[in-house]
């Protein structure tokens, strides 16, 4: 394996991130089963939680498996050859950013959850479990995946302290957590106003056309 690592490969690592990460998969998927753009639908966002409210939970798990995927599989790659927990962690933020900024989508795009998931699963797997046992436990509770989510994006690095992870991915937690709750300001004013909406499945069939 090679142990080397220079500027370059922070470079290279953080760009791969940012093209697998940019992959806008809901959008995709939705167009490629259903015919539509996911973006004129809902909150017009192309995460999980509207393509689930909007076309419903089979396409939805698809969506949250790739976004899942897009992260781990930037991170995969440079750890196969680079044993080295920073450049893990700025592949690992290129791929968030990606996500949240698509380079595909005029640097628009996601709220980070599914791919912070991702993330997490393969970096940080105690960490992965337990924020995600919160956001369910959450949401099963309140119906409100937003909550669940700034929630869970506040504990992982908490978390990631707690299970003595090395430091570079305590860093990586917190600022993962800080760009999830950011992406849910509009979210947070509607939880705290009470017009934030509660999670239902939609039905593509349902769509007017």
């Amino acid at each position: 394996m090679l142990n080397e690592v220079g500027i370059v490969h922070f470079v290279l690592g953080f760009v791969l991130g940012h093209l697998c990460g940019s992959i806008p998969s809901g959008l995709w998927l939705v167009q490629a089963l259903h015919g539509i753009d996911i973006r004129n639908y809902g909150s017009k966002n192309i995460g999980t939680t509207n393509v689930f409210r909007t076309v419903g939970p089979t396409t939805a798990v698809l969506v949250l498996i790739c976004d899942m995927l897009k992260g781990i599989i930037a991170v995969a790659l440079v750890n196969h050859f680079f044993h080295n927990p920073e450049l893990d962690v700025v592949t690992a933020l290129g791929a968030l950013l990606g996500h949240n900024y698509s380079a595909f989508l005029g640097f628009k795009g996601g709220k980070g959850v599914a791919t912070g998931l991702g993330l997490l699963v393969f970096l940080m797997p105690k960490v992965a479990g337990t924020v995600f046992l919160v956001w369910l436990v959450l949401v099963l509770i309140t119906r409100y995946v937003s909550l669940g989510s700034i929630v869970a994006a506040i504990l992982t690095p908490i978390m990631a302290w707690y299970f003595a992870y090395p430091c570079a991915y305590i860093v990586l937690g917190a600022i993962a957590g800080f760009f999830v709750v950011l992406r849910h300001k509009e979210n947070i004013g509607r939880l705290l106003s009470g017009t934030e909406s509660k999670i239902k499945p939609g039905n593509a069939k349902n769509l007017p056309k």
